[in-house]
């Protein structure tokens, strides 16, 4: 899961070289916290946060094929 989130951050920001993701396994629950350049901080979020909450449906549904929950954090 770590791989499918940072592909997909880094088609959208503008410093790909700066995206990073710490995963951590909490039992059936993965959580991922995603890094990137303060630039691109606003893209990642985008307006009212559709674009966050676009990447977090897409991970669930990564998740769910592997039968756990997923967590992702914008640091």
């Amino acid at each position: 899961m770590k791989q499918t989130l940072t592909d997909l951050v880094k088609a959208i920001v503008e410093h790909p070289d700066q995206v990073s993701v710490e995963e951590r396994d909490e039992g059936d629950t993965v959580v991922l916290e995603l890094t990137v350049a303060k630039q691109d901080v606003g893209r990642v979020i985008g307006k009212e946060g559709k674009i966050a909450k676009s990447i977090r449906t897409v991970m669930r549904a990564a998740a769910a094929k592997e039968g756990k929950r997923v967590i992702v954090d914008i640091l």
